[in-house]
């Protein structure tokens, strides 16, 4: 399968992302089908790619070569149960979900083995996102390279082991909402204290961008680090950000594993 044909079974927030990013890098499949319940959700996917095709029948998606499920896990049991008679032998299932693991949603689909599990990152709108991805045994290299070979175009997508994609799903995917309200006060403290748009967002990141390098490749400890600069964020700010990391993060985690 040189080109396969490509669905996706939900039209919701992560198939928009992943449209999107394929769009920009002008690299939209050709044979691109989405299904969803909501009408509107597929006309507002069909008014922005206009090269793919839409139903409210998720086995007309099911039917398709690499078939993406993208729906929330509390309906994954649900959509599953659906699907399994309709998936043709050769293809590919690719779960973007946590909490369901390969060998649970083979049970769900009747014994399917033919899966790949993605944990979608939100900067793939872009191409800049960081999509870690799972295979099944049941799959061969030419298969995993079709895969990848998509993912690519969203951004890296190195493979890994099945049992770390939740600690990425709740690292990675959610990761950016823990910064992007923070950064978006920041720009607004910019803008309305004398910058541009232009000069508030270009220095922003550009600081983002230069702090996580020199966390990374700088070769200093934590404390050698935050060190560099000597006025430090006051504890009212810092003392409540930490306790959620230190305190919830965890707690989230037990709730998405398997």
């Amino acid at each position: 399968m040189n080109s396969p044909t490509i669905g996706f079974i939900g039209g919701g927030r992560i198939t928009r992302i992943f449209l999107e990013g394929w769009a920009r890098a002008q690299r939209t499949p050709a044979a691109t089908i989405v299904s969803d319940p909501n009408q509107d959700a597929l006309d507002s996917l069909k008014s922005r790619f206009p090269g793919i095709l839409t139903t409210p029948d998720n086995a007309i998606a099911a039917r398709q070569d690499l078939v993406f499920l993208a729906v929330h896990p509390p309906l994954i049991a649900e959509v599953a149960s659906g699907i399994r008679d309709h998936l043709q032998p050769g293809a590919v299932l690719v779960s973007l979900a946590p909490k369901f693991t390969m060998s649970k949603l083979t049970g769900l689909l009747g014994g399917f083995a033919r899966l790949a599990r993605v944990i979608p990152n939100a900067p793939s709108i872009i191409g800049a996102g960081f999509n870690p991805v799972a295979f099944a045994s049941a799959l061969s290299g030419e298969d995993k390279k079709q895969l990848t070979g998509l993912l690519a175009n969203l951004g890296k997508c190195p493979e890994v082991a099945e049992e770390k994609l939740e600690i990425y799903a709740l690292f990675t995917a959610r990761g950016p909402t823990y910064f992007w309200f923070q950064f978006y006060e920041l720009l607004g403290f910019a803008e309305t204290s004398g910058l541009t748009i232009d000069e508030a967002q270009c220095g922003l990141s550009a600081m983002v961008a230069g702090a996580l390098k020199t966390m990374t490749v700088a070769g200093l400890g934590r404390e050698e680090v935050m060190d560099l600069i000597p006025v430090k964020a006051p504890d009212e700010l810092r003392a409540p950000v930490t306790e959620v990391f230190r305190k919830q993060l965890p707690t989230i985690l037990e709730q998405i594993k398997p």
